[in-house]
C-alpha cells in the first residue's frame, strides 16, 4: 500500500471521526487499484488520481455518518440505487462490515466489475443486482425491504425519490448525496416526497474533507407506505418527474 494513500485516508477520515482497521485500509487500497485497472477498458469514473479518489469517492461516500450513526449503519440492510462503480455502497460496506449491502445498477458490465470487486475484497453479506430501479421497486422481493436506501446517482431529486423511496421500509430512510446548491431542487421535490410516503427530516451541508467542494446529504424518512402506483414504468420518472 502506498504511504501517501494511508496518510490521506487517515487525515480525511479523522475529520469524520472514522477509524479503520489495517485490513479495511488494505481493502480500500485494493478497491482503488481495481477501479483504475478496470477503468482502462471501460468507463467507470472520470476520477482516477489517487488523492481525488480518496476524497471524492471514498471519503465522500463515508460522509453518510453525518446523518446516520456508525452503530446504526453497522446493523441494517442497505440498498445503493444507481451504484455505478460502487459508490457509496462499497466504501460503506468496507467501513461498516456489519451492514447487509445490495448494489443496484442498470448496466451489466458495471455489475461484473462490482462482483469482481466484492470477491477480491472478500466482502460478505453483499449482493449485486442488474436491473432498473423502476422494475425492482415493484418487485416484492425488494420493495419496502430496506432500512436505508442511499444514492449518489446524478438525477433530479423528484426522479431520484421515485426510484428510491419505494425500496424503503416504514420508519426507514432514503439519503440522497448531492453537490452544490439544492434549495430549488428540494422545493420542487416536496410534493414527490409526500406522494411517495416520505418526509424530509434534515438537510446536512458540509465541505468535503480535503477539498473546497460543497456537499449536501438529504435525509428523507419513510412515514407512510408507498402507493402501488409508484414507481411508474421505466423511463417515466426521468421524463416526467412527480
Amino acid at each position: 500500500m502506498e504511504e501517501k494513500f494511508r496518510i490521506l485516508m487517515e487525515q480525511e477520515l479523522r475529520i469524520l471521526s472514522i477509524q479503520l482497521a489495517e485490513y479495511q485500509m488494505e481493502q480500500f487500497y485494493q478497491y482503488y487499484q481495481l477501479l483504475t485497472e478496470w477503468n482502462k477498458v471501460m468507463n467507470l469514473t472520470a476520477i482516477t488520481e489517487l488523492d481525488q479518489v480518496v476524497t471524492k469517492h471514498f471519503v465522500d461516500s463515508l460522509a453518510l455518518v453525518k446523518v446516520i450513526g456508525e452503530e446504526e449503519i453497522n446493523h441494517i440492510n442497505v440498498i445503493d440505487v444507481g451504484t455505478g462503480a460502487g459508490f457509496p455502497g462499497i466504501p460503506l460496506k468496507i467501513a461498516f462490515p456489519g451492514c447487509q449491502m445490495t448494489l443496484l445498477d442498470s448496466l451489466n458490465k458495471r455489475v461484473k466489475f462490482l462482483d469482481e470487486t466484492a470477491a477480491r475484497l472478500k466482502l460478505k453479506d453483499i449482493q449485486t443486482v442488474h436491473g432498473r430501479a423502476e422494475d425492482l421497486g415493484r418487485n416484492l422481493s425488494y420493495r419496502e425491504g430496506y432500512s436505508l436506501c442511499v444514492s449518489r446517482a446524478v438525477a433530479n431529486l423528484s426522479t431520484l425519490s421515485e426510484y428510491c423511496i419505494p425500496f424503503v421500509k416504514l420508519g426507514g430512510y432514503f439519503v440522497s448525496y448531492k453537490s452544490g446548491n439544492v434549495e430549488e431542487e428540494v422545493r420542487q421535490a416536496k410534493g414527490a416526497f409526500k406522494l411517495l410516503g416520505g418526509k424530509l427530516e434534515s438537510i446536512q451541508e458540509f465541505i468535503l474533507p480535503g477539498s473546497d467542494m460543497k456537499r449536501t446529504l438529504l435525509k428523507i424518512k419513510k412515514v407512510e407506505g408507498t402507493s402501488k402506483k409508484y414507481p411508474r414504468k421505466a423511463g417515466l420518472p426521468g421524463k416526467e418527474p412527480l
